[in-house]
């Protein structure tokens, strides 16, 4: 096994091949996006490496709303109805 295997950059995989079991290792998939205030999942984001964001569409890569991609629906609507209610005097 080579030394940049044994790192946790890669995970294990096993496959069966015509000449038996072999190791592969394939690289991790980045986590699932999180909301700033809530920490629940972002549903609309995807999980990229930077590599592959690089030659994604801007508009694939997160929600076309207000404060997409940072914070979900409800903590969007939360922000905005509390700016408006209590600091635009």
């Amino acid at each position: 096994m080579q030394g940049r295997f044994k790192s946790g950059r890669f995970r294990k995989r096993s496959v069966r091949v015509t000449g038996g079991t072999v190791t592969r290792f394939e690289e991790r998939r980045p986590r699932q996006a999180r909301c700033a205030e809530t920490g629940q999942p972002l549903p609309g984001v995807p999980r990229l490496k930077p590599s592959e964001a690089k030659n994604t569409p801007k508009t694939e890569k997160r929600p076309q709303r207000p404060y997409g991609g940072v914070l979900s629906s409800r903590a969007m609507r939360a922000r905005i109805r509390k700016k408006y209610t209590s600091g635009s005097r």
